[in-house]
């Protein structure tokens, strides 16, 4: 008790404390608690419901299947071979990967057997005439394969690989030119040609079009979607090209306008190739109608320089194995599907809304910081806003000289 002697440490286990609220006249406080309710209300309004949509419940890990399919006819090289859908594209079946050949070095009829090793035009059978190299810019004047270079046999091992080179060496070091010897090697020859075209030889390949049919399904709520128009008309994704305003459900895009959305002209990218990732973003809000969820279409240069060869193989009429060889240069299409989906739910709401008021307590906590330590009153707030109560006669003594103190101070302060 109060005047009995020293307060035990555990005295103030027992005590309660309860809320005083003290109405102060600072207007600069005032201001400040308002502007932060303020800023309180903007961000849950603006940010948490409708930015964020904080009252919905949300799935960002959509199953999405993918079918592509590139459509479109050209004439190249010197035969005018035609190539169709079924040459150019890699798959032909179509997925979220697709290959579009735009460039290629052929070389026709090899067969296995030996031959000189070396780098050039036709398998190096031009023997660098004065022809092929006017015909042929960029033809290698000198063997490129620095492995195969040799001055007697023993430069040339018996059964070990060329680096980099086409086949296994046999041991024999031929003449290539009258300047120039070479290691014999056993692989398909003519070795392989490796004079890259000036121009893409599928230069008409950028007014091809690639159709990107996307199904996306979000299963927390049960909900699924396609890119593409439902309609009964056969002709129409024969007929129509993507515009996000006036064909948004019609997924069919020149490869020049992709091309070019990717930041890049088709000339330069179809000569080397490269590769193009092709982003498709859902985001669907399914509080409204859902032929309001539709996709947006983003394109991006991911490399340069795409290659890879394949061959064809057949046997002539003396039952010997022959190939044509293709080294394809084209635009890889690298198509990744994203998204999310959100609906009204009452526990994320719920959330939202007790997350604000925290915040507006929050505000009512820095404010009584500021009038308690950094006012210039800062000891008078102190002292009216905690009050120590104490029962019995010197608590109703200590009352009294506190209202009488009070009085005084609203006195002096309206004078």
């Amino acid at each position: 008790m109060a005047g009995a002697g020293p307060a035990s440490p555990l005295a103030g286990l027992l005590d309660y404390k309860t809320a005083k609220f003290a109405l102060t006249r600072n207007r600069r406080v005032g201001l400040l608690h308002r502007l932060l309710q303020l800023g309180v209300l903007g961000y849950l309004l603006g940010w948490v419901l409708l930015a964020r949509k904080g009252y919905q419940d949300t799935d960002r890990a959509p199953r999405a299947a993918v079918v592509t399919k590139l459509k479109g006819a050209a004439v190249a090289g010197a035969a005018r071979r035609l190539w169709d859908a079924a040459d150019y594209a890699r798959p032909p079946q179509g997925e979220n990967v697709i290959f579009l050949v735009t460039n290629f070095i052929a070389t026709a009829q090899q067969a296995q057997g030996t031959c000189p090793e070396c780098r050039g035009v036709s398998g190096c059978l031009s023997q660098f005439s004065p022809r092929a190299v006017l015909e042929f810019p960029g033809f290698e004047a000198s063997p490129a394969v620095l492995d195969a270079t040799c001055t007697e046999d023993a430069d040339c091992p018996m059964g070990n690989p060329v680096d980099r080179g086409n086949g296994i060496k046999t041991g024999k070091c031929v003449m290539f030119n009258t300047t120039h010897s070479t290691c014999e090697i056993y692989g398909w020859c003519p070795v392989e040609n490796s004079t890259l075209p000036r121009k893409p030889l599928l230069a008409e390949a950028e007014n091809f079009t690639l159709f990107i049919k996307n199904t996306v399904h979000f299963t927390q709520f049960n909900f699924s979607k396609c890119n593409t128009l439902q309609t009964n008309d056969p002709t129409y994704f024969k007929s129509c090209l993507y515009d996000p305003f006036f064909n948004p459900s019609c997924p069919v895009f020149r490869v020049r306008d992709m091309v070019e959305a990717a930041g890049e002209t088709f000339g330069d990218l179809a000569l080397l190739g490269g590769s193009i990732g092709v982003r498709i973003e859902w985001d669907c809000d399914l509080d409204q109608p859902a032929a309001r969820c539709q996709p947006q279409y983003s394109f991006s240069l991911q490399d340069r320089n795409y290659n890879f060869r394949t061959a064809s193989y057949y046997w002539d009429s003396q039952r010997q194995l022959h190939r044509n060889l293709l080294k394809l240069y084209g635009i890889r299409f690298d198509i990744s599907v994203h998204g999310q989906a959100g609906k009204f739910s009452i526990i994320p709401a719920a959330v939202s809304f007790g997350t604000g008021i925290a915040f507006f307590g929050a505000a009512t906590v820095l404010c009584d910081l500021v009038l308690l330590y950094l006012d210039a009153k800062a000891e008078f707030y102190w002292k009216e806003k905690f009050e120590e109560v104490r029962t019995g006669l010197l608590g109703r003594a200590e009352a009294g000289v506190k209202f009488c103190e009070q009085i005084w101070g609203d006195f002096t302060v309206q004078t």
